[in-house]
């Protein structure tokens, strides 16, 4: 089946691609009302885009009435913080995922404790196995501005201590994490939990005791 994508409509290009770009990464994103209050958000069009410098990027389409409160307050702060999302957490990040008025904090709704971030104004979910402290770089506009892209730089990550191997190396016992992921809509999610392994294959630069190095570190 060809499916042109200038022939759809928003719904069914949106159909096409959230139902096989799967799974990805959820980003529970934290940032800062004009008030000052928490507002939470899932967004997983999602992901790291450069290892050094750390640089990750969110897709935010907009409301039917307008941007998300999410990218207003990161427009106007430069600030946010990402949660990756545990699987104990998915009935609270779907309950932010629910449309509230804009100085209503999600965070509050949810039921969530947030602590202090160490270099950002946003706190982050104090029960997230894993959190990014993000400032923006760039804000990008889509194609008439139908949504942005938001470029930001990682200042920081928290993962949960039972959770690293070794510190020195930054070797992470990843299904420890227990994160999981989106599927297709509605309501589709998958856990991390099952994973299957190959030879990782040699990479310039990086010789062969490395390699081995990355495959016990899982």
């Amino acid at each position: 089946m060809l499916y042109e994508f200038s022939k759809l409509d928003w719904k069914r290009s949106y159909k096409l691609l959230a139902s096989t770009v799967v799974p990805r990464p959820i980003a529970w994103v934290v940032t800062l009302n004009e008030d000052g209050g928490a507002n939470a958000a899932p967004f997983s069009f999602f992901n790291y885009f450069s290892g050094f410098p750390p640089v990750v990027c969110l897709g935010m389409t907009n409301k039917p009435h307008g941007p998300h409160d999410s990218l207003v307050n990161i427009r106007r702060e430069g600030e946010f913080i990402i949660n990756l999302v545990a699987e104990h957490q998915a009935q609270a990040m779907n309950t932010t995922a629910m449309e509230f008025p804009p100085l209503v904090s999600e965070v509050e709704a949810a039921g969530l404790t947030t602590i202090p971030s160490t270099f950002v104004r946003p706190p982050r979910i104090a029960d997230s196995p894993v959190a990014l402290e993000c400032r923006l770089v760039e804000l990008k506009s889509v194609l008439g501005e139908t949504g942005y892209i938001v470029l930001a730089q990682v200042l920081a990550m928290h993962i949960n201590d039972d959770a690293i191997i070794d510190k020195e190396n930054c070797y992470v016992d990843t299904p420890k994490l227990g994160l999981i992921g989106r599927m297709e809509s509605p309501g589709a999610y998958v856990r991390t939990t099952d994973r299957f392994f190959m030879k990782v294959p040699p990479v310039s630069g990086r010789d062969e005791k490395t390699n081995h190095q990355s495959q016990d570190q899982k």
